[in-house]
């Protein structure tokens, strides 16, 4: 199962904080899609997240200086 977050409305440190509240509820084996803007929050989130024993599958740009990327828990 996908999972979508949006985080362009946060900011850092709260960017990771609701990535990782959501990879909490989620099921090992689960992807989920977070859109994220470019800057502070696609160079901390992506790290922090296979820090964290999480693997980041796909780090695309969209439009408008913002990023999807696809962390698998």
């Amino acid at each position: 199962m996908k999972h979508f977050l949006d985080i362009t409305r946060e900011t850092c440190p709260m960017t990771f904080v609701k990535v990782k509240l959501q990879l909490a509820k989620m099921k090992d084996g689960e992807e989920l899609e977070v859109l994220l803007n470019k800057g502070e929050p696609l160079d901390n989130v992506p790290r922090s997240c296979e820090e964290q024993g999480y693997k980041v599958l796909s780090n695309e740009a969209t439009d408008n200086d913002k990023h999807l990327i696809l962390i698998k828990k």
